[in-house]
């Protein structure tokens, strides 16, 4: 019998256009000349209460529009467009007031239609605290726990977004260095780190990352958050040449070696 895959599908959950562009974009490019692969994004919403650089043709009743245009041009310049991409239309910054069983719901039809190997969301700390990321990963979270090992196809592996502390721990010295308030993990919208021991995965993507920046880059409406002080292009080149995630499931046991594919053992 042969090992190799027929198929490898991998689903995104995410809250707003540009949560997908960093964290899991070099492991698509990676991936994304395998006849075998398909990526699906689900959006929850269209980010139209982020905000707009100055340089940016939108208002806040068109900055909707703008992400998600922003969005296909990003992942045109990450080097590998979605198979299939979901707008669920929730109003940006009320996930929490939103019916939850209800976005549980559509997700857990999303994941049966789709049946994807690797399914890839938010933790706990939703990277930023901010309750949207906090929201739609615990809704992931919930309706892959209702299917997974249900005996049918797919649904093999859950992953949370994850930033190793020792790296979070370097970047937030730059920013004192360069003269920025220090990120405070206990804020909404500044990042958090993940104890290294925690982490399953890392996968080396440097030799995609200049697609990975590219991509970020055409996020051009949340520019001042994403290319803030020190953090340039060249300092994204550094942060995306590696991507680190948890394996919310299954569970694995710690001290073992650490995974270097999303995909890695699913065969």
């Amino acid at each position: 019998m042969s090992s190799h895959p027929t198929s490898r599908t991998l689903m995104l959950v995410v809250a707003h256009p540009d949560d997908d562009a960093f964290g899991i974009a070099g492991s698509v490019a990676l991936h994304g000349d395998e006849p075998v692969f398909r990526f699906v994004l689900i959006h929850a919403t269209d980010g139209a209460a982020g905000q707009i650089a100055p340089e940016v043709d939108a208002t806040p009743a068109t900055l909707g529009v703008v992400r998600r245009l922003e969005a296909q041009r990003a992942w045109k310049a990450h080097g590998r467009v979605p198979d299939r991409h979901v707008w669920l239309g929730y109003d940006d910054g009320a996930l929490a007031r939103a019916d939850f069983g209800a976005l549980v719901s559509t997700i857990r039809s999303l994941l049966l239609d789709e049946r994807p190997d690797v399914v890839f969301t938010f933790g706990p700390d939703g990277i930023t605290g901010h309750p949207d990321h906090i929201v739609v990963g615990h809704a992931t979270d919930v309706a892959f726990a209702s299917l997974a090992g249900d005996g049918g196809r797919g649904l093999k592996r859950l992953l949370h977004a994850a930033i190793k502390q020792s790296a979070w721990e370097r970047i937030n010295r730059a920013r004192i260095r360069a003269g920025m308030s220090p990120w405070d993990p206990t804020l909404v919208y500044h990042f958090r780190g993940i104890p290294d021991e925690l982490i399953d995965i890392r996968v080396d993507t440097r030799a995609v990352v200049e697609h990975v920046v590219d991509g970020i880059a055409e996020h051009r409406s949340q520019r001042l958050s994403l290319f803030e002080g020190p953090v340039t292009r060249q300092t994204w080149l550094s942060i995306a040449s590696r991507e680190y995630f948890v394996q919310a499931w299954p569970p694995r046991e710690r001290g073992l070696p650490l995974l270097k594919d999303i995909f890695e053992g699913l065969e």
